[in-house]
């Protein structure tokens, strides 16, 4: 019986658990390892609004030449609008008009302050010539963003400002 009680007595002994220098250095090492790996997950999030950016900017161009491809094939050409996947659009010169009923429709982007998609437009109209800016939600949408300005005449297209990704 002696045996089995400091048998008992030796192994609590051994069973001691972690030293409070282990958890010092341990609590340290994953300090080093999240201040590095912060920097590059905050350049994620960049790199991702430049990405969904580019992809708006993308498909507005692919929409603007649909459009008016589209107007074109028909007889008599359009004047007010053309109907694209069920959808009406409006035109101004034979191309969309920079509005939500134009090109904001027909590159299908969802826009608004809570957009389920992180667009968000400023501007615009339905004249000739007018811009609307497309924005990505995020760090500084006006400075993460592109505009499209309707042609000013037939014989001319519209015109896509510089990606500005300041603020993305």
């Amino acid at each position: 019986m002696h045996s089995i009680l400091s048998e008992k007595v030796h192994t609590f002994r051994d069973s001691r658990g972690f030293t409070l220098i282990e958890l010092i250095v341990v609590i340290i090492v994953l300090a080093i390892l999240a201040a590095t790996a912060l920097p590059r997950f905050t350049n994620l999030q960049v790199q991702a609004r430049v990405a969904k950016l580019n992809a708006a900017l993308g498909s507005v161009k692919a929409a603007a030449s649909l459009a008016k491809a589209t107007c074109l094939a028909q007889t008599p050409q359009c004047t007010a609008t053309v109907l694209m996947e069920g959808v009406n659009v409006t035109m101004v010169n034979t191309y969309p008009t920079a509005d939500a009923a134009g090109i904001i429709t027909a590159a299908g982007l969802t826009v608004g302050p809570s957009s389920p998609d992180g667009y968000n437009t400023q501007g615009g109209g339905a004249a000739a010539g007018t811009p609307v800016t497309v924005m990505v939600l995020g760090n500084d949408p006006p400075n993460c963003s592109f505009t499209y300005t309707s042609p000013i005449s037939a014989s001319q297209g519209p015109v896509y400002g510089v990606l500005i990704t300041s603020g993305c």
